[in-house]
């Protein structure tokens, strides 16, 4: 068998309909497409989410759409290279971040990056320290402490497991 042998089936391939091509035809005058209407008329397909001139359910929602983490906690980044000015032996806490203007005092627990090099022995005491910025400071003499975590308010939970809690 060669390729230019080869045929489809027969009866696979079937003839377009031609449709509005006189009365004798079967599919003469309305085409097929009933009587009168909006949808028998050329250029009157709608698209699918049209309602009829209701505003459509796309447009009812709102704009930007996606997924907002209620339990995300969000971290102010301070870097090693804004800890070279600290004298050594000195504790780096929160506070001493806020007096001298590295982060803002507000709520936001702090993590500790290791962007740039420390020579002197430095006390951290922060929310989180990365591995690099951790090992930096401890080549240097220096210690590392983490902070508990933050308190986050927790979502009821859901399904057999909290079922028994409740009951004990």
């Amino acid at each position: 068998m060669r390729q230019h042998d080869l045929r489809p089936p027969k009866g696979a391939h079937r003839e377009r309909r031609r449709v509005g091509r006189g009365l004798g035809s079967g599919r003469g005058t309305t085409a097929g497409k009933g009587t009168k209407g909006q949808k028998a008329r050329s250029g009157g397909a709608k698209p699918p989410y049209f309602e009829g001139g209701q505003l459509p359910l796309v447009r009812r929602l709102p704009y930007r759409r996606g997924f907002n983490n209620p339990f995300r906690v969000s971290f102010t980044a301070v870097n090693l290279r804004q800890l070279a000015d600290f004298p050594a032996q000195a504790e780096v806490t929160v506070e001493a971040l806020v007096t001298r203007g590295i982060v803002h005092p507000d709520e936001r627990p702090i993590k500790l990056l290791g962007d740039g090099d420390i020579t002197v022995p430095l006390r951290v005491r922060v929310d989180r320290v990365s591995a690099t910025a951790r090992g930096k400071i401890e080549a240097a003499g220096g210690s590392v402490e983490e902070l508990l975590p933050r308190q986050v308010k927790q979502g009821k939970k859901r399904g057999a497991a909290s079922a028994q809690e409740s009951r004990a």
